[in-house]
């Protein structure tokens, strides 16, 4: 047997629009019910170039642009350009900072390597930073 339902709801009837709370979900919520709507002047455009529109002013109105994407990726490519310091690492502080921080010895390699070297630094750099 089915529970009785309030006076309020009608069978089939679709839940009330819920207010987001704050300014940003509201302007989310509005962006992406702007992806469902569509206008008479689209309606000969292809569907897929109707939602890349949609999906472009959905983006624009959240404040994400397509330049700002591409701004951390040539950041992120001149770090990789920059050549590693050659500095020649001792097979001993190595094995030390692989075994005491339990770290495989490429890594610990890399460790000594941003560290000139020196395994206090560089064991010092470890604990810190995993804190």
């Amino acid at each position: 047997m089915a529970e009785p339902q309030p006076p309020n709801v009608a069978d089939g009837a679709d839940p009330p629009d819920i207010v987001p709370a704050n300014a940003e979900d509201r302007k989310a919520a509005a962006a992406m019910s702007s992806l469902d709507t569509r206008g008479d002047a689209d309606a000969t455009a292809p569907k897929k170039d109707v939602d890349l529109k949609a999906l472009n002013e959905a983006m624009k109105s959240l404040g994400v642009d397509q330049e700002s994407k591409k701004k951390p990726a040539a950041a992120a490519a001149v770090k990789k350009e920059e050549p590693k310091k050659l500095i020649k690492v001792d097979a001993a502080d190595v094995a030390l900072l692989a075994d005491q921080l339990d770290i495989s010895k490429p890594r610990a390699t890399d460790l000594l390597r941003a560290h000139d070297a020196n395994a206090v630094k560089a064991m010092t750099a470890w604990v810190t930073a995993a804190v």
